[in-house]
Order: C-alpha cells, then sequence, then structure tokens
C-alpha cells in the first residue's frame, strides 16, 4: 500500500501543474511581443523611406505613416533633375570609394590572416589583441590624427586619402578577425600537401585558400560595403563639403536651412539605398553560408 502512494505523489510533483503551464504560455506571449515591438522598431524607418519616397509633400505633412494613394514617382524624378546632381554624383563616388575600400581591404585581411595562422599560438594572441584596439576604438576618436597624417602625405581632400583611411581604419581589423576564425576551419593537410608539391605560399594562398574563404569574403564584403556606404563623419570631414561628395553626405545637403522639401528628400533615400540593397540580394547566399559556417566550425 506504500508503494503506490509514494509512486503517486512523485507523479504529482515532477507533473507541471496548470499554474506553472499558464505562466510559460504568458511568459511566451510577452517574449513574442516584445520580439515583435523590437522588429516594428527596426523595420518602420524602412517602412517610412519606403511610404513617403511615392508621395506627395501634402500627403507626407498630413500623416506620414500612411500609404501612398496614389503614388506618384515624381520625388523619384526630383530627385534625379536636381541641378547639383547631388544622386548621380553621390551614386558614382560613393560606389568607387566602396569598390576601391573593398578590394584592397579583402586581399590584405585574407594575406595576412593567413600568414598570422601560419604562426605560434602566442603571435597570434598578441597580434589579434592589437587589432582589436581597431574595433573597440571609437573612430571619431582617430579622425583628426587620421586628417593630420593624411595632410603630411598630402591627401587630405581627395578620394584616395579617404580610401586609404577605410584600408588602415578598423575595416582591416574586422577582415582579418573574421578571416582569422574561418581559417581555423581549414585542413592543415591541404596546405601541407600543396607545400610538398612544389607551391609556394603567394600560390597556395591565391589557389588555394581563398577559394575556401569564399564564404568568409562575402561576408566581409557586404558588412565593409554598407558600413563604408553609410559612413558620414569620414567622407564629411576628410574630403570637405566644398571639394567632394559621397551619397551620405549628398544627403545631408539636400536638407534645406529653413524649410526642407520632404518629398524630394524621401526620393533621394530611396535612390539611395537601391544599390546597398541590390548588392545584399545578389550576394545573401555566399553570405548566409559564411555566417552559418563560422557559427557552426
Amino acid at each position: 500500500m506504500t508503494a503506490p502512494a509514494t509512486t503517486s505523489t512523485t507523479a504529482s510533483t515532477t507533473a507541471p501543474t496548470p499554474v506553472r503551464r499558464r505562466r510559460r504560455d504568458w511568459r511566451s506571449r510577452w517574449h513574442l511581443a516584445a520580439a515583435g515591438l523590437l522588429t516594428l522598431a527596426f523595420v518602420s524607418p524602412i517602412y517610412l523611406t519606403i511610404v513617403n519616397a511615392f508621395k506627395s509633400q501634402d500627403q507626407i505633412v498630413a500623416d506620414p505613416s500612411a500609404p501612398p494613394a496614389p503614388p506618384t514617382l515624381h520625388n523619384l524624378g526630383d530627385a534625379l533633375a536636381r541641378p547639383d546632381r547631388i544622386i548621380q554624383i553621390g551614386l558614382t563616388n560613393s560606389a568607387v570609394t566602396v569598390a576601391a575600400s573593398v578590394l584592397l581591404v579583402i586581399p590584405l585581411g585574407a594575406a595576412f590572416s593567413f600568414w598570422l595562422s601560419r604562426r605560434s599560438a602566442r603571435l597570434r594572441r598578441i597580434v589579434l589583441a592589437a587589432f582589436a584596439a581597431g574595433l573597440m576604438i571609437p573612430p571619431a576618436v582617430i579622425l583628426l590624427p587620421t586628417i593630420r597624417i593624411l595632410t603630411l602625405l598630402h591627401l587630405d581632400h581627395t578620394y584616395a586619402g579617404l580610401i586609404l583611411s577605410n584600408v588602415g581604419g578598423g575595416y582591416l581589423s574586422f577582415a582579418v578577425f573574421v578571416y582569422s576564425g574561418f581559417l581555423r576551419a581549414v585542413p592543415e593537410e591541404i596546405v601541407e600537401a600543396a607545400a610538398l608539391d612544389g607551391a609556394g605560399t603567394l600560390r597556395i594562398w591565391w589557389t588555394i585558400i581563398m577559394p575556401l574563404l569564399r564564404p568568409a569574403t562575402a561576408t566581409v564584403a557586404i558588412f565593409l560595403s554598407l558600413w563604408i556606404w553609410n559612413d558620414f563623419m569620414n567622407p564629411q570631414f576628410i574630403l570637405g563639403p566644398l571639394r567632394g561628395q559621397t551619397i551620405t553626405t549628398g544627403l545631408y545637403l539636400s536638407l534645406g536651412q529653413y524649410t526642407t522639401n520632404y518629398a524630394q528628400l524621401f526620393g533621394v533615400m530611396f535612390l539611395a539605398a537601391v544599390i546597398p540593397v541590390a548588392g545584399y540580394l545578389a550576394l545573401q547566399k555566399q553570405f548566409i553560408a559564411g555566417l552559418t559556417t563560422g557559427a557552426s566550425k
């Protein structure tokens, strides 16, 4: 008679009570609601940019969150027809700056990471700790020394100086960290077999390592392209408002001192976001593969 009572008592204590179930349900609902509100906070600026890019000035002032009814393409046409050519000049300069910076950072970061992976563990820790400073120090802290160095090199107020500052800043540190983590998953036997076949270090890096780093390269390219494309501080201070402009500084110049044409401004913002979104859609497969591979190894 005692054994069944013990069994029933144990089962009643281990089984979840209705009160506990209701608490878990409420917690899951609160978590879902919090996730929904957080997602809405991130998506709302994108929604406002898209809907207001196809609305007139009066519609935007009346209700910025309402959908365009009816939609109009005048904002995009007015943005492209500006006499200062903010869209044409800004998109061209931003695209050239991003392409040149990324094409320099990727081979430098990959080559240095491959060289670092062949060194001792102690040296790797010291070097990566030094590169971590490039990620932890705010860009505004090193902006003035960067401008002074570019002035000594006669590269201030030039796009070459802007590209050089991108290469020597925290972007290279980010590339080194990504490539260094990814290279840990590359078997050492591949490099040793290529060396035994007579391949040099440069050939091993270019013909064997770089194809294996394709997902990591896509991840680095997407992140760096977005960061450099959206950068405002470096173009504003290194180029100067009268020497050149990127699309971000062009957006700043399109703001009026006393009044602002919001319809045209949203048109400029919409056109400025087309190229980054198209680039991400083109590389999203490699980008996701790079993130999942780095997370699983």
